[in-house]
C-alpha cells in the first residue's frame, strides 16, 4: 500500500495497485493473469517487504515489464491469440513492442501524440505531425462494436512507417478521431500481417473495452475489489479465486449461448 497513481480513480491516492491480462474472442472475454506493482520504494526496503510476505526473490520490476512476464506465460502456455493490444502506458514502451515483434505476435498499442514515429523514408516525425497531413479521403467512418450508448464509431486512418518490413509483416500508424470532436485524437502503432485492413486494425484497437468490462463483471459478480488486505500472499490469494470466478461465469455464457459467436471481434 501506497500513494501512487491509481488508473481507477484517476488520480493519486493511497492503493495497490495490479497488472492485469485479459482474454478476449467473439465467443467471450476475461482475465488470465495477474501481477501486483511493487514500487521501488518497497522493492528496496527488504524488512518491509519481508513483513508483508513479499518472497526475498522479488524485485522490482516496471508495468511493462510485468506485462511483458504474464504475456511470456500466455505464450508458453500456448494460449490461442491473434492480436495483442494495451493502453498508453504500453505503447510508448519501446522495448515491449520491439520484444512483441520479436516474437512476431501482431499488435495495436495505443502511443502518445508526441511520439517520434519512424516514416517509411527513415526520417522520424511525431505521430500527430504525421496524421495531420493525411488528406481528407484517407479517413473512413468506422463501427468498432456495441457500446452502453450505441455503436462506438469513429473516424479511422492509418499510413505504413518504418522501413525495416519483414517478409508478410507491416507496420502502420493508426489514428481513430472522434466524430464529435474532431480535435480529439487518438495514436496507435501497429505490427502485424500485411493483408491486415483498417478495418481489421480499427476493429482491434476497438477490443480494449473488454479489459475494462472484465474488470467492472469482475467486480460486480466476482468481488474482485472486495478485499482489504496487506500482504502479498493474500492480495494473490484473493484476486486469483475472483478471476477464477469470472472466467468460470464467463464460460458458462459461452456455453449456455445458442448458435455461432456474433461477428463483433476479430481479437
Amino acid at each position: 500500500m501506497q500513494r501512487q497513481y491509481s488508473g481507477t480513480a484517476g488520480r493519486v491516492e493511497n492503493c495497490q495497485i495490479g497488472v492485469f491480462l485479459a482474454y478476449g474472442s467473439a465467443r467471450g472475454h476475461a482475465l488470465i493473469d495477474r501481477e501486483l506493482y511493487l514500487p521501488e520504494s518497497w522493492t528496496s526496503d527488504r524488512d518491509r517487504c519481508r513483513a508483508a510476505g513479499v518472497p526475498d526473490g522479488v524485485g522490482f520490476a516496471t508495468k511493462p515489464r510485468l506485462a511483458m512476464a504474464m504475456l511470456e506465460r500466455a505464450f508458453d502456455a500456448r494460449v490461442p491469440f491473434g492480436w495483442v493490444t494495451g493502453d498508453e502506458a504500453y505503447g510508448q514502451v519501446g522495448y515491449l513492442r520491439s520484444w512483441l515483434e520479436h516474437r512476431d505476435a501482431a499488435h495495436v498499442l495505443v502511443t502518445r501524440r508526441n511520439d517520434a514515429v519512424v516514416t517509411t523514408d527513415g526520417g522520424q516525425v511525431a505521430a500527430e505531425e504525421l496524421v495531420a497531413g493525411l488528406p481528407a479521403q484517407a479517413w473512413r467512418r468506422l463501427s468498432v462494436g456495441a457500446g452502453a450508448h450505441g455503436p462506438r464509431e469513429y473516424d479511422w486512418a492509418r499510413l505504413p512507417i518504418r522501413t525495416d518490413w519483414k517478409p508478410g509483416r507491416g507496420h502502420w500508424l493508426l489514428a481513430r478521431r472522434s466524430i464529435s470532436r474532431p480535435d480529439e485524437l487518438a495514436f496507435y502503432l501497429c505490427y502485424g500481417p500485411r493483408r491486415a485492413t483498417l478495418l481489421d486494425l480499427a476493429w482491434i484497437a476497438g477490443a480494449r473495452w473488454r479489459v475494462e468490462e472484465c474488470f467492472q463483471q469482475a467486480k460486480n459478480e466476482a468481488g474482485l475489489d472486495h478485499y482489504q488486505v496487506r500482504s502479498f500472499r493474500a492480495w494473490y490469494a484473493h484476486i486469483t479465486l475472483s478471476m477464477l470466478a469470472h472466467a468460470w461465469l464467463a464460460v458458462s455464457r459461452c456455453l449456455a449461448t445458442k448458435g455461432e459467436p456474433a461477428t463483433t471481434s476479430r481479437a
